[in-house]
């Protein structure tokens, strides 16, 4: 009972700084701009390797003489190893902190891309990539919690998404550049952000979230200064960030269980369900065999490819502008949406050609829908279920419910990813139609459950989830 009284008389002490009024909350800096800059290199890596298959898979396949089982292996080890690197992402960054998890990250991802690049063999080939692999689980995880963590709530929405951008970026890079640059070159060029972020990282601060966690209040202070400006008044914003650790303190030791409080089964179905959708829509297949996507179709794989890197930065930057002035869950509904009828649109195309109608329509066709699935997706079920997953945990759970989602996220990725190229030779058609009816179901879920976080601080995003359940019990 006492507890239970605690708890409300924090709350109302959040629910009064909370009407407080803060320009300091407001200012974006020199300091929040480059430190979201050397957090999200680590995100263009990641973006390189996504689409690595797509732009060396000729000349893997070729110089290390692999069969179609080899690569579709090769291929899925990167989401396996990320899904070991879930497995202790929370932990880790919730021990060695956001920024030490980044370095463990670099390490991994580093000797990852140089395995590659100087493999010989395919024993080579496939540590570098679960290597790797293991390196972006741990940075899909701390990289949109850390900006999440460090930005104002008036634009947390589109630094979070930045990391999509950057990873767009880096798959941009490898659709353009993979038609003429060796694939052991692109290996070294997917290590080049690491070495940057390596370096940057020594001149940016720790998260003021987790320095609260762990009890430095002074380090707290001065992070938030940094932050925000040296001539800042962040009284408000930390009092808020002291009064939510506080809330959650009692809970501070996160198992397991704790996830199944009825408190928390809520953002916990939310956070899974999202990145569940987000795999099994087939965006890991498209992204990762765009090329055998065009092969297939009868379309020009190097103009489609090429087309592809020029038009996937501009389209990742619309979700970029929008997600603070739509909001998540138009921008989620609107991608699910598209996702899905292109993919039935592109089972229409395989159709056809199957049947040996308008053959001259079809590669076209398959080119567009391909390019428009990869926009839709992009500016919602490609960059938001993280953005989400970093807002709705709070801080005492985040440890075990972020490793969770990320886990969910990267074990569906692979298998995918594997499967693939396996369900494309059983049917074309029969493939897409599949990823699209799962878009449809994505529509239904996000409509039910996806709850807006627009312009919320994280922590009113807790404490208004953790009673949403209650709320929807009630009506």
């Amino acid at each position: 009972m006492m507890v239970v009284e605690e708890e409300r008389s924090i709350e109302e002490g959040l629910l009064k700084l909370k009407n407080q009024n803060d320009d300091s909350e407001c200012r974006i800096t020199a300091c929040v701009i480059f430190s979201t800059f050397v957090a999200v290199c680590g995100s263009f890596s990641f973006g390189v390797a996504t689409g690595y298959t797509s732009g060396a898979e000729t000349g893997v396949v070729k110089d290390l003489d692999l069969s179609i089982a080899q690569f579709s292996a090769f291929g899925s080890f990167a989401t396996l190893g990320a899904a070991i690197g879930a497995l202790f992402s929370g932990k880790m960054a919730m021990v060695i902190g956001r920024r030490g998890t980044m370095w463990v990250s670099d390490i991994l991802c580093i000797t990852g891309w140089l395995s590659i690049a100087f493999a010989e063999e395919v024993v080579l080939l496939n540590f570098g990539r679960i290597t790797s692999g293991i390196g972006f689980g741990l940075t899909s995880y701390v990289v949109p919690v850390y900006i999440a963590e460090i930005t104002p709530k008036h634009v947390r929405g589109t630094f979070t998404f930045s990391n999509q951008l950057l990873q767009n970026a880096g798959l941009a890079m490898i659709y353009f550049c993979g038609n003429f640059i060796n694939w052991r070159t692109l290996a070294l060029l997917g290590a080049l952000p690491c070495f940057i972020q390596v370096i940057g990282l020594f001149f940016v601060p720790e998260s003021p979230r987790w320095l609260a966690k762990v009890g430095t209040d002074k380090e707290l202070e001065n992070s938030l200064l940094r932050l925000r400006g040296r001539d800042a008044d962040i009284s408000r914003e930390a009092s808020e960030i002291q009064v939510m650790t506080k809330l959650v303190e009692n809970d501070s030791k996160s198992s397991i269980s704790d996830l199944f409080q009825r408190k928390y089964r809520y953002t916990l179905v939310v956070g899974i369900g999202l990145m569940l959708i987000q795999q099994f829509s087939g965006s890991a297949a498209v992204i990762s065999y765009a090329s055998t996507i065009f092969r297939k179709a009868g379309f020009s794989v190097a103009i489609g490819t090429t087309m592809l890197g020029i038009f996937v930065i501009p389209k990742a930057m619309i979700g970029l502008i929008l997600v603070d002035k739509w909001g998540r869950r138009p921008l989620l509904l609107t991608s699910a949406f598209g996702m899905s009828m292109t993919c039935m649109l592109l089972g229409v195309a395989f159709t056809l050609q199957k049947m040996q109608l308008l053959s001259e329509l079809t590669p076209v066709l398959s080119f567009i829908c391909v390019m428009l699935y990869i926009a839709t997706y992009a500016i919602g079920l490609g960059g938001l279920p993280w953005v989400i997953m970093s807002e709705i945990f709070p801080i005492n759970i985040k440890v075990t419910a972020g490793s969770i989602v990320t886990l969910v996220s990267f074990s569906s990725s692979s298998i995918v990813t594997y499967a693939f190229n396996f369900l494309f030779e059983w049917s074309t058609q029969g493939t897409f139609f599949i990823f699209g009816g799962i878009g449809g179901a994505a529509l239904l879920f996000i409509w039910l459950l996806v709850p807006e976080t627009k312009g919320l601080s994280l922590e009113e995003i807790q404490v208004s989830l953790i009673h949403q359940p209650d709320e929807r019990n009630q009506t």
